[in-house]
C-alpha cells in the first residue's frame, strides 16, 4: 500500500567560471534532487551522478524511478541498502529518507546518528581547479585568507603549480587531489618537494585499480584514497596503501553506509577526509554529519557556483554552517 510519493527533479546550476580536474572540465552542476513526502512531512536529498563510474543524469534517473515504488510502499533505511548498490541514486534516497525521518519525529539527523542534537560548524577547504600555474596562482592570491587550499593537479608539471600557489598564499594551508592522473615515477619525482612546500595531504596519485605501487610506499606527503575508495567493500584494499579515506555521499550511496565506513576507516587505522561533488547546499548538508569526527573537511561545493539552490547554507570564510531550513542537521 502506498505510504509516500517521490519526486525526481533535475537541477541544473552554473559554476564560476571553469571547474577543471584532469579528467575534464565543466560550467555547469548538474544534479538530482530527490524529495519524499509522508503525511504532509517533505524530506529532501540530492545527488550528483558520477562520471567516473559510468553514471550520468539519465542513468540515474531511471534507477531511482525503477525503486520509487518500493520506496513509496514505505520501506526503511536498511531495506534502501538491500535495494540499490553504493551510487548516486542510493545517495539521494538515502538522505531524503534521513531527512524525512527526522522532519517526522522532531529529532534531528545528528540525533539519529549518535552525535547529539548540536553540530560544529566545520572548516573546509576551498579548492582551485587545474591550471596553469600562474593561474592558479592568480585565485590562490585572490583566496590566501582562507586556512586550508586544494589544489587540483594532473600530473607533468604539479610542482611548478605547487610551487607557484605556495608563493601567493605563504600562510595558508595546502592539500592536492591529483585524480589518477600520476605515474608511479611521478612519486619520487614529486612527492619529496612537495613535502618541503607544506603539502599535508596527497588524494589519489595513481589510478584506482592501478596503485599496486603504494604498497609498502614510505610516502613523504600523507595520502588519501578517493577515487580507490568507493564504499565498505574497499577498505580491506586500501588500508595498506593510503593513510586517508575520503569519503563522498555519491559514492558510498548516502549517509547510512557513510557513517559505516568512517567507523571501518577508524578500525581499520586510517584517518578520514569527507569530500564532495560540485554542488548545492543540498548536497553538503548531510556531510556536515560525518565532518564531526572527520581529520579534513572538504565541503566547498556551493562556493564554487555561481547560483545556490534556496534555502542555501550560509559559509562565513571557509567555516560552514549547520541550517536545518536547508536539511533536519
Amino acid at each position: 500500500m502506498k505510504q509516500r510519493s517521490l519526486e525526481v527533479e533535475q537541477c541544473t546550476l552554473p559554476i564560476r567560471g571553469v571547474f577543471r580536474i584532469s579528467r575534464g572540465s565543466k560550467t555547469l552542476a548538474e544534479s538530482i534532487v530527490v524529495r519524499i513526502e509522508e503525511r504532509g512531512i517533505v524530506g529532501s536529498g540530492e545527488c550528483v551522478p558520477y562520471g567516473r563510474y559510468n553514471e550520468n543524469i539519465e542513468s540515474v534517473t531511471a534507477q531511482i524511478r525503477a525503486v520509487t515504488p518500493a520506496i513509496e510502499e514505505g520501506i526503511d533505511l536498511q531495506d534502501l541498502q538491500r535495494l540499490l548498490p553504493p551510487g548516486s541514486a542510493r545517495n539521494a534516497i538515502d538522505c531524503a529518507l534521513w531527512d524525512l525521518r527526522s522532519r517526522l519525529t522532531g529529532r534531528t539527523v545528528a540525533s539519529f546518528a549518535g552525535l547529539g542534537d548540536t553540530l560544529a560548524p566545520p572548516i573546509t577547504a576551498f579548492t582551485l581547479s587545474l591550471d596553469e600555474p600562474e593561474a592558479m596562482a592568480k585565485i590562490a592570491r585572490d583566496v590566501a585568507h582562507l586556512p586550508l587550499l586544494k589544489l587540483k593537479l594532473g600530473g607533468d608539471g604539479d610542482l611548478e603549480r605547487v610551487r607557484a600557489v605556495r608563493r601567493a598564499a605563504p600562510n595558508a594551508r595546502l592539500m592536492a587531489d591529483a585524480n589518477e592522473s600520476w605515474r608511479p615515477e611521478h612519486l619520487n619525482a614529486f612527492l619529496p618537494e612537495l613535502a618541503g612546500l607544506g603539502m599535508e595531504l596527497l588524494e589519489q596519485p595513481l589510478p584506482a585499480g592501478a596503485d599496486g605501487a603504494l604498497l609498502g610506499y614510505a610516502s613523504p606527503v600523507p595520502l588519501a584514497a578517493d577515487e580507490s575508495c568507493r564504499d565498505l567493500r574497499s577498505i580491506n584494499d586500501v588500508r595498506s596503501k593510503y593513510a586517508f579515506a575520503n569519503i563522498k555521499l555519491d559514492k558510498t550511496g548516502g549517509l547510512t553506509e557513510a557513517l559505516a565506513l568512517s567507523d571501518a576507516a577508524r578500525a581499520a587505522g586510517m584517518k578520514v577526509m569527507v569530500g564532495c561533488m560540485v554542488a548545492s547546499s543540498l548536497s553538503m548538508a548531510p556531510g556536515i554529519v560525518l565532518a564531526q569526527k572527520a581529520d579534513i573537511v572538504h565541503l566547498d561545493g556551493p562556493l564554487l557556483l555561481a547560483r545556490d539552490c534556496e534555502p542555501a547554507l550560509r559559509y562565513e570564510g571557509a567555516t560552514l554552517f549547520p541550517d536545518a531550513k536547508v536539511w533536519s542537521i
